[in-house]
């Protein structure tokens, strides 16, 4: 079964009427032990993993709890959780690099933190910080990272644009926050998807952008899972079903490379159905 990395530590931190809470991962954690999944406890990333993608200032102002803004607020002990958040992203990439396939159930979400900013509820980038760190242990390796939140990966696209050894593909909603993604760069592919789309156009532009992974031929590939595409989504406005993610790990699968998933968004009270519905697409 697949391994997923999950600490209830993350569970330890909210703040009042704040869409990313708590209740999101432990929903979603309970639901997968029902299923039969087992989690493996993470251990946190080390400043030498977040330095290889965010600045030393942005670092540091994580770390004094100087670094926020309106979406992003100052958390007591946030850095903590962030780290440990960082280093799930790291050890279920380092594993998936063994030819498996494993998530990282964790928070906070990280694909909108730039190099040199924290932003959209993200405090370092975990997607962006696991990749490195595997690029860093194996020379040779490739990393395709695919996105599939339904807000653009601001923050991955700044870290990795132009870099010879990763392409991002990314599908979200818009006009929607944080208002980028609206043409492709180099190595980052950008597929703008309007409001409303639904399950048949959305898994036809996947497969357009699997076909860009497939051709990227990488060694190693992440996702940035965020499940806030699904039609009951509070923050959005596309329109996937329960069943769509089934699919949409189906068609990931298919590219039969390994492959780590990280969590990013999602907020629906259906999250948890959500979440299993595309772990049960993976072989």
């Amino acid at each position: 079964m697949m391994k997923i990395f999950y600490s209830t530590k993350c569970l330890e931190y909210e703040h009042p009427n704040h869409p990313e809470s708590p209740d999101r991962i432990q929903t979603v954690s309970a639901y997968l032990v029902e299923k039969g999944f087992v989690f493996i406890e993470p251990h946190p990333a080390l400043e030498e993993d977040i330095l290889r993608v965010h600045s030393k200032t942005m670092f540091d102002g994580v770390k004094a709890n100087t670094q926020f803004d309106y979406d992003t607020p100052a958390i007591p002990d946030i850095f903590d959780y962030a780290m440990l958040s960082a280093g799930s992203a790291i050890q279920a990439a380092e594993t998936a690099a063994g030819n498996e396939t494993t998530f990282s159930l964790m928070r906070p979400p990280g694909h909108h933190a730039t190099k040199n900013r924290v932003m959209g509820f993200c405090y370092f980038n975990n997607i962006a910080i696991a990749a490195a760190k595997v690029l860093n242990q194996f020379r040779e390796s490739k990393v395709a990272l695919l996105d599939i939140d339904c807000h653009h990966g601001n923050g991955t696209e700044d870290i990795f644009q132009n870099h010879p050894s990763v392409v991002y593909v990314s599908l979200h909603q818009s006009p929607l926050y944080p208002g980028t993604g609206l043409q492709s760069h180099n190595n980052c592919t950008n597929y703008p998807i309007d409001p409303e789309t639904g399950e048949t156009a959305y898994l036809n532009i996947l497969q357009n952008a699997c076909k860009i992974i497939q051709d990227f031929s990488p060694t190693l590939i992440g996702i940035s899972a965020g499940f806030d595409t699904y039609r009951g989504d509070p923050l959005s406005q596309l329109n996937l079903k329960v069943d769509t993610y089934r699919q949409i790990g189906k068609i990931i699968s298919s590219l039969n490379k390994p492959i780590f998933i990280i969590m990013e968004g999602g907020y629906s009270l259906d999250l948890p159905e959500c979440v299993f519905s595309f772990l049960t697409g993976f072989k």
